[in-house]
């Protein structure tokens, strides 16, 4: 597609410059270098530059400082990024978005990416008068959640965690690292409920416990007394000088429900990532795709490069399908990886399943298999069959006649080895290990070099371990 001769850059509004927002821009920048296609304008509400909000429990934990976890900013003269700033209405008929200092800005295509926030339970003590965080009660959601955390819960201190899900359980684990006293609440009868089976849970639970986070499965929270703890529906009181919540988010759609666009738990969009209005679109966590991606970095990305081609006209016929999940929990000595289909009873018709439980080694697998495919596995203390695992999953190659040697990570049931240097390190940004190989041909021998060159390890984080060891195994560098 040609730009027409002498005509102005369209205008393209993002509004959020999240993680997903961010690499809109980035990708933008990429395609169309000169700005001679489109011009983006990015708003964001904080005042810091764009970060790896996934990261955020590193920086609790104290493995990451903010300033490791910021992302790149996008150059070029085509992208303009303002931060501290929120829009506060949209109005499709004149395209135009107001923001909060009095300004407004015209656009030809806008992008939604305002993410989401987490969602505070109707529980006594948890809420304030405005609907925001109680005394001593925070979220996991940005740089000033952790500040605040660090500032409210001290080495020695005890702290309760409302909500056992991944972000929960990071949380943990970065608390406890940090020398609190933490225990942790679930409502559901057990943790990751969405992510792993009972199994699983019960070996996961028992490592965390091991590590000194009392785990209270299947309990439902009570009401909150600032500067005591957390009251359980059973009568317990759980010492707390502060109450971290991480049970739920809650979209930002109130811009677009407000201009008339359709939402229903996100801002509905096609595979276009278009709304009911052609001229807005959505991507990242505020956006409800049929085949899903809300909440987790990777099929936000994958949106912000589909939406990218088709606005620059690079790929006008790009299309957004939907995410196949895959979770990793980033927790310091504990290594678990979940997809597919893990839930299912092992006698489903058509599905075969293969498990070890070692939980006094705390670890555990669950192999799913279909019609010869893998469609879903629990991996936990079992790094390296989950990257072969993942691979399988996500290539539906045949799964070797021997699930156990498979599950075991035995040499012969290893892929192919064809197919091993198109296996995919980081499934976040789909780097391959010749894309690794290439840039430390290129010159890049340390993992940030890499992470430079091809993006590898600013995703999820889950990948660090895999690249490490690939530098190791190249060149015997140090990979810091």
């Amino acid at each position: 597609m040609n730009t027409v001769q002498g005509a102005p850059p369209r205008r393209v509004v993002v509004v959020g410059n999240g993680m997903v927002g961010a690499r809109f821009a980035e990708e933008t920048a990429r395609l169309d270098p000169a700005g001679e296609r489109v011009h983006v304008s990015v708003v964001g509400t904080e005042h810091h530059p764009a970060y790896n909000r996934v990261l955020l429990s590193g920086v609790l934990a104290g493995d990451y400082t903010p300033e490791q976890i910021r992302l790149p900013a996008p150059g070029g003269p085509g992208v303009t990024v303002r931060t501290g700033v929120a829009a506060t209405a949209l109005d499709t008929r004149r395209r135009t978005i107001t923001l909060d200092d009095g300004s407004r800005l015209p656009y030809d295509e806008l992008v939604l990416a305002t993410g989401a926030r987490a969602a505070l339970p109707p529980i006594p003590g948890v809420r304030a008068p405005d609907e925001g965080p109680g005394e001593g009660v925070s979220a996991l959601r940005d740089l000033e959640d952790c500040q605040r955390l660090l500032a409210l819960a001290r080495p020695g201190a005890p702290v309760v965690v409302l909500g056992g899900g991944v972000l929960g359980l990071e949380a943990a684990r970065g608390l406890v690292g940090r020398g609190m006293r933490v225990s942790l609440v679930e409502s559901s009868p057990w943790i990751m409920r969405r992510q792993i089976d009972q199994g699983a849970a019960r070996v996961l639970a028992a490592s965390y416990a091991a590590l000194g986070v009392e785990v209270h499965s299947w309990r439902v929270a009570a009401r909150w007394i600032p500067g005591t703890g957390l009251e359980l529906d059973d009568g317990r009181v759980l010492p707390g000088d502060a109450l971290v919540v991480t049970a739920g988010v809650r979209a930002n759609t109130e811009l677009a429900s407000e201009a008339g666009i359709v939402v229903d738990r996100g801002v509905v969009v096609d595979d276009r990532l278009a709304t009911s209005d052609a001229r807005v679109h959505a991507i990242g966590d505020c956006a409800q795709h049929p085949g899903g991606g809300a909440g987790l970095v990777q099929p936000g990305w994958e949106q912000a490069a589909v939406l990218a081609g088709r606005l620059t006209g690079t790929a006008p016929h790009a299309t957004y399908t939907g995410a196949r999940p895959l979770t990793r929990l980033k927790a310091e000595g504990i290594e678990l990886t979940a997809f597919g289909r893990v839930h299912e009873d092992e006698d489903a018709q058509g599905l075969e399943t293969v498990t070890i439980s070692d939980p006094y080694g705390g670890r555990y697998a669950k192999l799913s298999v279909c019609e010869e495919k893998v469609v879903g596995a629990v991996l936990l203390g079992f790094p390296e069959v989950a990257a072969t695992l993942s691979q399988l999953y996500d290539t539906g190659a045949p799964v070797p006649s021997d699930r156990l040697a498979l599950l075991q990570g035995l040499p012969t049931a290893a892929p192919e080895p064809q197919e091993a240097g198109e296996a995919q390190v980081c499934r976040c940004n789909a780097v391959s290990r010749n894309d690794i190989e290439q840039a430390w041909l290129d010159g890049a021998r340390t993992r940030e070099a890499i992470a430079e060159s091809t993006r590898a390890t600013t995703g999820c984080g889950g990948c660090v371990r895999d690249v490490q060891a690939l530098l190791s195994g190249m060149g015997g560098t140090q990979v810091g």
